[in-house]
């Protein structure tokens, strides 16, 4: 009996992935453990082992590299020897009711409704997120999904059908990392009771050490273990909230931020405050280049306890960064540059960076941020080459 290849539900709160590459061609001999195909989904590419040994069969009408359907969606079959696979993959899940009839496909059926019986149609979260993001009176949608569900190609297609919108205008769809990024930002602002504290550090016994170190770590690389250092003297925000419990971690798991094409991903520097900054800066340069060339697994930027993000080359002096849930605080890390300051009682030119803690205030008050923020500063402006 053929056995289906599927979308995996890769987290909690997946509803579709993209299946970016097939590594094994239709035909080919599948043992377990090999790797078949590789999905994105949020903001992280996920190889997909097989479960069962058999041949690989692809048939014609499966989706296509490249295209996004919703979990469950049978992608392939996996076949025992001699036997003859289905000549079709079934539709998607949400799409069986329309692609079933013999009426125009999802999107171009999708139309306003004019019934006055009042009756409020039924819609995904995914899809009510994007009426919101395009403008769009879902409640006035004839779904097309199953049950008469509205899916997001109803409301794609209701913002499209829309007359008055300016032709020289182009409508670019959220890919599923800037979707995540946006999602998961929104619902930090809206959950948490942020406040950010900011300081302005000395670092120029930082420069001076970074300049003499061979090889020479990035300014992240030092600011990611002394930033370890400061949690372990202040426990409270490597912290997270969960219900009504704050769960205090022993473990310091440190993400950065990566500014890349397709989003600002954070992998994470597992057990920080335990490396040198030699090994951290290993760490950072294997994550930040996978992060660079889309190729980071979801596993790297899981569990991360404590955040830090850094605009300063980019010539940012301060921002408010926002938190990562459900962490308790991030670091935002400004541009480095000289100006002058008072030094031992004389006005000079100093190298100076100014440093933004945000931190959720539902777990933790002012004060210990503020300790925490001069632990750092002593680490910044006093730093152990090691």
């Amino acid at each position: 009996m053929a056995i289906d290849v599927v979308m995996p539900r890769l987290g909690w709160t997946m509803e579709e992935g993209t299946l970016v590459e097939w590594l094994k061609a239709s035909g080919d001999p599948v043992q377990v453990g090999d790797i078949l195909f590789t999905v994105e989904s949020d903001k992280a590419l996920n190889e997909i082992e097989a479960f069962d040994s058999g041949t690989l069969h692809i048939p014609e009408n499966a989706p296509a590299p490249g295209a996004t359907v919703p979990v469950g969606t049978v992608l392939a079959y996996v076949l025992a020897a001699g036997e003859v696979g289905p000549a079709l993959v079934p539709p998607p899940p949400e799409r069986a009711t329309a692609q079933g009839s013999a009426g125009p496909s999802a999107p171009a059926a999708a139309a306003i409704s004019t019934d006055a019986g009042g009756n409020k149609p039924s819609i995904s979260p995914r899809a009510r997120r994007l009426a919101k993001d395009l403008g769009v009176d879902w409640e006035r949608l004839t779904g097309t999904g199953s049950t008469g569900r509205v899916t997001e190609e109803d409301v794609r297609a209701a913002a499209a059908s829309v007359g008055d919108i300016d032709p020289s205008v182009e409508r670019v769809p959220m890919n599923p990392t800037r979707l995540a990024i946006a999602t998961r930002l929104v619902g930090s602002h809206r959950d948490s009771a942020p406040v950010t504290l900011t300081a302005e550090y000395d670092v120029t016994a930082l420069v001076e050490l970074r300049s003499a170190s061979r090889p020479r770590p990035a300014y992240n690389d030092f600011l990611i273990r002394f930033a370890a250092v400061a949690l372990e003297r202040h426990p409270a925000l490597n912290s997270s909230l969960q219900g009504h419990d704050i769960l205090l971690h022993e473990s310091i798991h440190i993400g950065f931020a990566v500014d890349t094409e397709a989003g600002l991903l954070v992998p994470v520097v597992r057990d920080a405050n335990r490396k040198s900054i030699a090994e951290i800066a290993r760490d950072s340069a294997r994550l930040g280049g996978q992060a660079l060339r889309g190729e980071l697994a979801g596993d790297d930027m899981r569990g991360g306890t404590f955040t830090i993000t850094n605009l300063g080359a980019a010539g940012i002096d301060a921002f408010t960064p926002i938190i990562n849930p459900p962490q308790c605080a991030i670091l935002g890390i400004g541009r480095i540059s000289q100006r002058p300051a008072v030094y031992e009682g004389q006005v000079v030119p100093r190298w100076l960076t100014v440093v933004s803690l945000s931190f959720d205030h539902r777990i933790i008050d002012g004060g210990p941020a503020a300790r925490f923020l001069a632990t750092l500063r002593q680490l910044v402006e006093s730093p152990d080459p090691s």
